[in-house]
């Protein structure tokens, strides 16, 4: 059976919503809340922490496919990219999950029924693995599937003395969850090298591991022991391309219909005709890693994701540049990547305009350094006597020119080079040392602070309330009690203040005790407690003291009112720029708000101002903001937009501000639009590749700015003797008037350098026959100074013209000679002769030279060594 990528893509998702389990959509390729990973590279990457029991799920059985890179970190496949079948950058995992539901029978019975049943594979071609110790897998391989016993391969540890370290054995890390695995190989024939697992030819080609099951049984311990763990799960996984390559009756993951199109959109692009050329490959491959990641809100940049992305996107440029592109092309192949995988991910069309225009201006400027980069390896290339390209060369490049190392290490294999990574490195390393040693930076050692508990949030409906102590640290230390004067984090079990997050800043206010007060300064989270920082006034606070906790009410309204705003302002810049706009970060505080966004190019003036205007019509329409905790898929069908790379539990809350703006947020609100009052944006700015900022004010922080800015206008018109609405035409009158006045000023100095060069030809000497003069004027602009040597050399027709002048501490030499003498003795050798006695240097044409120098004393002596050097020169 001839399926489409698309087509196995839907039989799989269909097959497991039939078997009860909850379709649920790919995450993005940014992991949410997981340090550990660059980039999402699996399909249990979204359910990790339901695996490990602390993401309660509604559902305990899920199935996916899910977009993956792997491009950098621990799992790299980027340099293999193009020269193998099945090494990609980004790939779609197809997988099922059980969450202490079904186990080891169900998984293999729905595995072997969807490839034999629904996929039609024979079972004659598969054959499967199972950790050498799993009798029970083993066991349901053979008695309840029937697969001979012959086809069902036991893999056991790769050593001896490092037990579970197979194959055939999955561990998410040194200690927790793990345990064995069974999977499935497809056999591709006889024709192809290469022999089943677990053999000396098992990295050849011809046994294919298409779907890899893995039994999470155990929970491993420091020490090593096994304990069983209480739900057992099930994880699968099961790549797209490989199976694709199968029903698709091919070898190669570039042979099926997605890398078919991409390839041939690829070679038409850039010009060429041979579709079997590796280049082409890697363009293909790394559109959909790009096209992707950029979705998901990656920026090309010079660190973490942000590079892994730039150095994807050199690379398919340097490939095209390879195949004999002439201009940019690899943003033109985002429209065949929507053409197959659009329906999939929807994601992809609504970005096309961000992500087209990521592309064309990363592309572009690569060029320029490609084009110089390779100029520079070619020469050092062939001045090398062996076939490694020593690291200071590659860190040269790199430093110099902006030619990354990896870009080098690339070109150098194709060439049969290697790079001196070891030099490469070392050079890397005395320029880190160098910046760190002159960074000032230190570190807040209370970062590492861990509070269990947590504390109950009330400040949604109260801005007071009763509490008791739950904890109190100084110093990043747990104590007992403090006293007046002791700076501390103060813990309570319930509490009023909001916690920084979302980033809205926490709240400050007081805290009531028996015996005095504590002033909370600010409000954070350390885990899931709130931690109240300040300091005691009075009295003595100890753990478990009743208390009444109170929020500074003036802080928490103008926050409130200002994080609105940030919603209104989030959608009237979609309205306005593009949906491809989406928040990277904020600053709510009670007197300003700061918004990050992804767009490409700065706003202009009638821009900005089209944005407050849709802000503040929202304002004055007063609508209601009305909150609503619901689960989350509720709010995302009713429309609420969820921020990038935030993690959300399952019951969320609903903003909504008329039918203007629906997001999904956990801070404080006004009660209606209208007590924002006004919306006033202070400044526009770019922040980071693809990112620009907004800063803004509202309510009466606004009014004081515009009445401040009116006030400047007002004593700015008085001064130009007009008023506020006449202040351009004054300032344009102004303008012209002082640009006449320095075409006149500089005419008036041409015309007294004029008549000081007149003077000057009184000093005119004779040396062999050949009129000379050296003179020093005072105080001439450079510019009137050669507007002066040009008459001088008119006027005498033929000869040798040296001046000088002195202005402060700095010297201007200028030197001219007739066309009719050049032969005899040019005009740079003329300054070149004096520069050295006004600690200067110059150059220029033969006929007409300059030098500056800033030795103001040696004049004199420089026009007395030109005249001697004149002397000797025209004596022939």
């Amino acid at each position: 059976m001839n399926m489409t990528s698309a087509q196995i893509r839907d039989a799989f998702l269909n097959y497991f919503e039939s078997k009860q389990h909850q379709i649920v959509a790919s995450s993005s390729l940014v992991p949410q809340d997981d340090p550990t990973l660059l980039f999402t590279n699996a399909g249990m990457n979204q359910f990790k922490d339901t695996f490990l029991g602390l993401e309660p799920r509604s559902y305990s059985r899920a199935t996916s496919s899910q977009r993956c890179v792997r491009a950098g970190g621990k799992h790299n496949d980027l340099d293999n990219v193009g020269y193998t079948a099945r090494h990609h950058t980004f790939f779609e995992m197809l997988g099922n999950f059980s969450f202490g539901d079904y186990f080891k029978q169900d998984a293999i019975d729905y595995a072997w029924d969807f490839l034999t049943r629904v996929l039609g594979l024979p079972k004659e071609k598969l054959l499967v693995t199972v950790y050498e110790s799993d009798d029970e897998a083993f066991d349901f391989w053979v008695n309840r599937i029937g697969v001979p016993a012959e086809r069902v391969i036991r893999i056991g540890d790769k050593s001896s003395d490092k037990p579970f370290e197979s194959d055939n054995f999955w561990q998410m890390g040194d200690t927790g969850p793990c345990g064995p695995c069974t999977e499935i190989f497809y056999d591709h024939g006889e024709h192809i090298w290469g022999g089943p697992p677990g053999t000396p030819e098992e990295d050849g080609d011809r046994f294919i591991e298409i779907w890899n099951v893995v039994f999470m049984q155990f929970n491993r311990q420091s020490d090593g022991s096994m304990n069983p763990l209480p739900n057992p799960s099930v994880d699968t996984g099961m790549g797209l391309e490989r199976i694709a390559a199968i029903m698709q009756g091919v070898h190669s993951n570039y042979e099926i219909d997605i890398f078919q199109h991409l390839i041939a959109g690829a070679a038409k692009l850039v010009g060429t005709e041979d579709l079997e050329q590796k280049s082409l490959r890697v363009i293909a491959d790394h559109i959909r890693s790009c096209g992707f990641l950029i979705a998901d809100g990656v920026m090309p940049s010079n660190e973490g994701r942000g590079y892994v992305l730039r150095r994807i996107i050199r690379r398919a440029v340097r490939h095209g540049h390879k195949l004999g592109a002439q201009d940019v092309f690899f943003y033109k192949l985002l429209g065949t990547l929507i053409e197959q995988m659009g329906e999939a991910y929807p994601e992809l069309s609504s970005q096309r305009p961000v992500i087209e225009k990521v592309l064309r201006l990363e592309e572009e400027q690569f060029m320029k350094t490609l084009e110089r980069g390779l100029q520079i390896l070619d020469e050092e290339l062939e001045g090398l006597d062996s076939k490694t390209i020593p690291g200071s060369i590659v860190f040269k490049l790199y430093d110099t020119y902006g030619f990354p190392a990896d870009l080098t290490a690339d070109i150098a294999r194709e060439r049969d080079f290697d790079i001196d990574q070891h030099g490469f490195d070392a050079a890397m390393a005395e320029q880190k040392a160098r910046a760190k040693k002159a960074s000032n930076f230190g570190t807040d050692y209370n970062d590492n602070l861990v509070i269990e508990g947590e504390t109950k949030f009330l400040g949604y409906d109260s801005l007071d309330s009763s509490g008791t102590v739950a904890a109190i640290y100084v110093d990043g230390e747990p104590c007992d009690s403090i006293v007046a004067g002791n700076e501390a984090l103060v813990v309570l079990d319930q509490s009023p203040f909001y916690a920084e997050s979302g980033g809205q800043a926490g709240d400050s206010g007081e805290i009531e005790f028996a015996e005095g007060r504590f002033i909370v300064k600010d409000t954070t989270k350390v885990g899931k407690a709130y931690a109240h920082m300040g300091y005691v006034e009075a009295g003595a606070m100890q753990i478990g003291d009743s208390v009444k906790a109170r929020v500074d009410s003036r802080q928490r309204w103008n926050t409130a009112l200002n994080h609105s705003v940030t919603h209104l302002l989030h959608a009237a810049l979609r309205e306005t720029l593009g949906e491809h706009v989406t928040q990277k970060g904020s600053l709510v505080e009670a007197n300003r708000l700061r918004f990050d966004f992804s767009h490409l190019e700065g706003l202009s003036f009638k821009t900005v101002h089209q944005i407050e205007h849709l802000v503040n019509q929202q304002i004055r329409r007063n609508n209601l903001i009305e909150t609503q905790v619901m689960d989350l898929d509720s709010a995302k069908s009713a429309g609420a937009m969820a921020l990038f790379g935030e993690k959300y539990d399952d019951d969320v809350r609903v903003v909504r501000m008329g039918d203007f703006s629906t997001e999904l947020c956990g801070g404080t609100h006004a009660g209606r639009t209208g007590d924002i009052g006004f919306f006033k944006i202070t400044n526009e700015s770019g922040v980071a590749a693809g990112v620009r900022r907004i800063e803004a004010v509202t309510g009466q922080t606004a009014i004081d700015l515009i009445h401040r800015v009116g006030t400047e206008l007002n004593d700015s018109a008085q001064l130009v003797k007009g008023d506020q609405f006449s202040l351009k035409e004054k300032l344009a009158q102004i303008i012209d008037r002082g640009r006449w006045m320095e075409k006149e000023i500089d005419r008036l100095k041409q015309e007294l350098a004029s008549h000081a060069g007149n003077q000057l030809l009184d000093n005119i000497q004779t040396i062999n026959g050949v009129k000379v003069l050296i003179a020093a004027m005072d105080e001439v602009e450079v510019k009137t100074l050669r507007g002066t040597l040009d008459d001088l050399k008119v006027q005498i027709e033929s000869g040798v013209v040296l001046l000088a002048t002195v202005n402060g501490d700095k010297v201007n030499l200028i030197a001219g000679v007739t066309k009719d003498l050049v032969s005899k003795v040019k005009a740079g050798d003329i300054v070149n002769q004096a520069a050295p006695y006004i600690d200067g240097r110059g150059g220029g044409r033969p006929d007409m030279a300059q030098a500056g120098g800033t030795k103001p004393e040696g004049v004199v002596e420089a026009l007395h060594a030109v005249k001697q050097w004149l002397s000797s020169q025209l004596s022939d």
